[in-house]
């Protein structure tokens, strides 16, 4: 299950028995006297997440100003290396340059995860017969061969019009460009470049809700919010043991496992060094006390209670690192097969 996945995540990572209740006492000075500001930046399907946390927490304390940018994954992991961020959105775990960066600049990290998402494949409400696709078929339209070759829909499935494909996907520098190339090519950042690319998914999501022959994909949180306007595609992964037949995006096939190979986990990372002070510590605070309601909200799915009390238990004790090894995007591999590697 999905959910013990990241139960035991937290609780592996943190190589602790389970913690008591959560008893949070980092010598909090009163509201209107702490002061600062924290710089995060990155993930533009982490974003609406931090954005709602960052707009409570400032009503909270409305001395702190939260600063949230949006770079992308890749774009947020690099000002983070360079030391210009507190805090990284993250759609997908650290990987091997980004470490590198860290490791020269002296950045040590805190891997964080705040919710689910499902990354989700759109089409416009018109398209009336790609309402399921396989991974075979994404595949196919999305490997690098498929530049110039794959570009009409007839060419994906017999019966399907004889009319051009029209793509829309995250830029390279975000982390669901780097899981969706994973999840579906096989390889993490190769695909076909013929398609209209952003760091933005409201962009994605314009240019698929004004295209009949358009197809994208993105975070359920910008599916979520403009449903009206957009079809997903449900998902079969030809695997029995994920369910029978095409499965859709949601908090129920995520919660049950069913909803693979798009499925993820999705972080905050925080630099250890920017962990010390008070503005930051009760910025964590609050993202793992109110996250899971604000998740729900911008239309992800909270991780279960007990793990944000875990996550809580992990920065308060400066467990830095990542459980995957720096490697990033990793589909199907279990947390427990990936600490054994570790050993």
């Amino acid at each position: 299950m999905f959910t013990s996945f990241i139960i035991t995540y937290l609780f592996l990572a943190t190589s602790l028995p389970l913690p008591a209740p959560l008893a949070i006492d980092i010598g909090l000075q009163a509201k209107e006297r702490l002061k600062g500001l924290v710089k995060v930046d990155g993930s533009s399907t982490v974003y609406p997440i931090t954005e709602a946390v960052g707009e409570e927490f400032q009503k909270k304390y409305s001395g702190v100003k939260v600063m949230v940018g949006i770079s992308g994954t890749g774009g947020g992991f690099k000002k983070f290396g360079n030391g210009e961020t507190d805090v990284s959105d993250a759609s997908r775990p650290i990987k091997p340059t980004e470490v590198e960066l860290c490791q020269k600049n002296g950045v040590e990290y805190i891997e964080l995860p705040v919710a689910y998402d499902a990354l989700t494949v759109v089409i416009n409400p018109a398209n009336n017969w790609a309402s399921t696709m396989t991974v075979k078929e994404l595949k196919m339209l999305w490997e690098p061969e498929a530049q110039g070759k794959i570009t009409r829909w007839s060419q994906i499935r017999q019966g399907w019009p004889n009319e051009e494909i029209h793509l829309f996907g995250a830029g390279v520098d975000s982390g669901t460009y780097d899981y969706f190339t994973e999840a579906i090519v096989g390889k993490e950042h190769s695909s076909r470049g013929d398609f209209t690319a952003s760091e933005d998914d409201n962009v994605l999501v314009q240019g698929v809700t004004t295209d009949r022959l358009a197809l994208g994909f993105f975070g359920l949180a910008y599916y979520e919010e403009n449903k009206d306007k957009l079809k997903a595609v449900a998902i079969d992964d030809e695997k029995a043991e994920n369910g029978n037949g095409p499965i859709p995006p949601g908090r129920e096939t995520v919660d049950n496992n069913t909803y693979q190979p798009l499925a993820r986990p999705i972080f905050i990372y925080v630099n250890k060094k920017s962990a010390e002070r008070l503005e930051v510590q009760k910025f964590v605070e609050f993202y793992m006390t109110q996250g899971a309601t604000l998740a729900s909200e911008v239309g992800y799915i909270p991780l279960p209670a007990n793990a944000y009390k875990l996550a809580w238990d992990r920065f308060s004790r400066r467990v830095t690192g990542s459980v995957f090894g720096g490697k990033g995007s990793q589909v199907g591999v279990s947390i427990e097969t990936l600490l054994s590697k570790d050993k």
